[in-house]
């Protein structure tokens, strides 16, 4: 029996900025339907990474294959979240709206102008019920909190049913609770695509994927029972400190919460 056919490959993949290195013979293996954090200090390349797996930005040298084809032809099949996302909290743009934005570039006139049909609505809100959601449609999407914002770009890259979604920082000025309720909603996508996630949270990445990616102009990949303390150390540099969230202190010693 043959082995399926990676989500996510890359060989000898390099990288430079006005002649900086950015990335460095990258070579990497994402089976389907893995949840994959990428780690790294900044300005290490994590954002990079997804650019060019994304195919928003190309690299150097080197080949890259998403779901099977280029990251340009496999583009309709990703789902993609920015680490930042601009808007005016004057502009009338409701949830939906917002969500609706994941439709564009579908086959045909109408992904390609933003003409939304009765289909494009319907896949909307089944992404906004995903992200638990729905009942927050017609609000405006600068009412909303930072979890529920979070939340409504991850529907946004979902609008499009995609095989392969990649994060970058999602939980990035989050409250604990609303990481809590990202993290349940993202184990449960995981069942049906692949995750690639931008994390500086080492805590949150120990807990819920299989495979840590680590960038620091080279790349390398450790299941995550192998995130010691030295893994850290060559990954950042130095020492890193790591949050335990499910432990407390108390003076009877530590208490798993």
């Amino acid at each position: 029996m043959t082995a399926p056919e990676p989500a996510v490959w890359l060989r000898n993949v390099s990288f430079s900025y006005n002649r900086v290195p950015v990335l460095e013979e990258v070579n990497i293996d994402i089976p389907p339907n893995e949840f994959c954090s990428i780690v790294g200090p900044n300005g290490g390349g994590k954002t990079t990474l997804l650019k060019i797996i994304l195919g928003a930005v190309q690299p150097d040298t080197g080949e890259v294959r998403v779901l099977g084809e280029s990251p340009i032809r496999a583009r309709r099949w990703i789902g993609y979240m920015p680490q930042y996302t601009r808007y005016d909290p004057h502009f009338p743009v409701t949830v939906l709206d917002v969500v609706l934005m994941g439709r564009l570039g579908a086959d045909g006139v109408n992904g390609f102008f933003g003409w939304y049909g009765r289909e494009d609505r319907e896949e909307a809100r089944a992404a906004l019920r995903e992200v638990e959601m729905a009942d927050n449609w017609n609000r405006p999407f600068s009412v909303l909190s930072g979890g529920q914002r979070q939340r409504v770009l991850i529907a946004r890259a979902l609008c499009c049913r995609p095989r392969l979604l990649l994060l970058d920082e999602p939980t990035s000025n989050v409250d604990a609770l609303a990481e809590e309720k990202l993290l349940s909603i993202l184990q449960q996508l995981q069942s049906r695509m692949t995750i690639l996630m931008v994390s500086h949270d080492l805590g949150f990445v120990s807990t819920v994927v299989r495979s840590v990616i680590c960038v620091n102009r080279r790349v390398l990949v450790h299941p995550t029972s192998e995130l010691t303390g030295e893994t850290i150390r060559e990954i950042y540099g130095g020492d890193f400190r790591m949050i335990r969230h499910d432990h407390r202190c108390s003076e009877q010693g530590h208490i798993r919460v």
